[in-house]
């Protein structure tokens, strides 16, 4: 076995016995291989909500690694939709932690991915090192099987965890977490929950440079269709017709487009639905201040490498860039189809037009009045035949920076050498909210080292063996994991 140097490089613990740190160190190293196989077997178990493919395999052997973990109650839990699952761990510590959990992934299409999206394959990357290509490695397998190899390295030693551990898991977080709330808000759950004092979901957060990106909170989503038919219209066909009868009949296709173009601004920048933003809270000085000190040391040229732009919109300074991703709601077309899309044309009316939205939420703001305002401007621009279908979303999250949760996450890291960037939320989405919410009120949020990218996109990946001495590998990930949950433990 080769572990790359940068997994060897984790600091020592500043507050573990150093007998102790010798012998999770030990573990860590020992059984490197099977941690990276035990992802391995995770990644090919293929469990896609979207698609209802694999998910009973899928929750059953995420509760066997929890299992195998350390976790010894462990249960399934029914919803309307894909089962989650509960576990504890009671390590008889004075402090509780929570978990979060993700087992489902997006979709594929194999054809776009030079290495088979379900082989978890060990592939050499330039400039990296060793790292699993697959789908999950990400997003967010990788960074949740090296949490559960912490757990493992811990009880190697005969030791018991710094803290004890309420652990919740979804299978729906990639289309929306329609269901998690029967999870979360069941009595036991909410019982166990409220003994934490925050809950983490484990992440890979170095980028290629090494830096930690640390936020605040999340955007809420709301994602939804918008279907607009001849049928229910009550003009244009009920079914597809010959194109040259558009001189005299109406298109449900148009009608969709238009209803589209009333609910932005004319440049599609700005949400134009009205009452949707009225209650969306403006950044604070101090978010401002955090903000800027952010731009000075966020690279703008690698940002827009990364995401393969040459301008910000109505091309606004990076400051300015950052502020609108923190703080702006957004209306945006995941997709629009209607009518013949192959080859050649068909020369068609269809009678029928689809348009996938998703709109991004700012504190304040609920994906509830979010979603009434919507059906409300529809109605009200003339549009109230266009069908409204919200498959999934949630509220906001926000966790005051002074939190223990992220104290302890800012010492870790601190400790290894990074000075994080601090940012008052991430501009995607994770349904936090029901812990941040009522009538929990626990800071959440993410942690862990190590690098991965591609997450919703071919060639996914997550570094097991790094060469780059500033990104962490897996046993760097599995060690960064030990240090925060004694970090946990000790910060008030």
């Amino acid at each position: 076995m080769v572990v790359g140097a940068a997994a060897l490089a984790w600091p020592r613990l500043a507050r573990a016995d150093e007998r102790d740190l010798d012998a999770i160190r030990a573990q860590i190293v020992k059984h490197h291989d099977e941690a990276v196989q035990r992802l391995q077997e995770w990644i090919r178990q293929p469990s896609i909500a979207a698609e209802n493919r694999g998910m009973s395999e899928g929750c059953d052997l995420t509760m066997r690694l929890l299992r195998e973990a350390g976790f010894v109650e462990v249960s399934k839990v029914p919803t309307d939709g894909q089962p989650g699952i509960f576990a504890t761990l009671d390590a008889g510590a004075p402090r509780t932690v929570g978990v979060y959990f993700m087992y489902d992934v997006k979709q594929v299409d194999p054809s776009e991915w030079s290495s088979p999206p379900w082989e978890a394959a060990l592939v050499e990357k330039p400039g990296l090192g060793k790292v699993v290509v697959g789908r999950g490695a990400v997003n967010q397998k990788g960074p949740e099987a090296a949490f559960l190899a912490a757990l493992h390295a811990i009880r190697g030693t005969g030791r018991k965890l710094p803290v004890n551990l309420v652990f919740v898991a979804e299978g729906e977080e990639e289309i929306g977490s329609p269901h998690f709330p029967q999870i979360v808000r069941r009595p036991e759950v909410q019982a166990a929950l409220g003994r934490c004092v925050g809950i983490f979901m484990p992440s890979a957060s170095q980028g290629l440079d090494g830096a930690v990106t640390l936020t605040l909170g999340a955007k809420g989503v709301i994602e939804l269709e918008l279907i607009a038919s001849g049928e229910r219209w009550g003009r244009g066909p009920r079914r597809d017709i010959h194109s040259s009868n558009k001189a005299r009949v109406d298109s449900p296709a148009w009608h969709l487009v238009e209803a589209l173009a009333t609910l932005v601004s004319p440049d599609g920048n700005d949400p134009a639905i009205e009452g949707f933003a009225e209650k969306a809270r403006t950044l604070s000085a101090a978010e401002k201040a955090m903000i800027a000190q952010a731009a000075s040391r966020l690279d703008e040229g690698s940002a827009k490498k990364l995401l393969g732009v040459d301008h910000w919109v109505h091309d606004v300074s990076w400051r300015e860039a950052l502020e609108l991703l923190m703080s702006r709601p957004t209306v945006n077309i995941e997709g629009l189809v209607g009518g013949y899309t192959g080859p050649g044309g068909k020369t068609i009316l269809p009678n029928r037009a689809v348009a996938k939205l998703d709109l991004r939420l700012v504190p304040d703001m609920t994906a509830a009045a979010a979603l009434a305002a919507l059906k409300a401007h529809l109605v009200k621009r003339g549009f109230g035949d266009i069908e409204v279908h919200m498959s999934g979303g949630y509220d906001p999250t926000s966790t005051p920076a002074d939190a223990a949760m992220i104290r302890a996450e800012t010492a870790v890291y601190r400790r290894g050498g990074i000075d994080p960037v601090m940012l008052p939320r991430n501009a995607g989405s994770w349904p936090g909210y029901v812990f941040t919410g009522e009538p929990l009120h626990l800071p959440a949020g993410h942690f862990g080292l190590g690098h991965g990218s591609g997450a919703h996109a071919p060639d996914e990946y997550y570094v097991v063996e790094s060469k780059n001495p500033k990104v962490q590998g897996m046993d760097g990930a599995v060690g960064s994991f030990v240090d925060y949950l004694h970090e946990l433990a000790l910060t008030k």
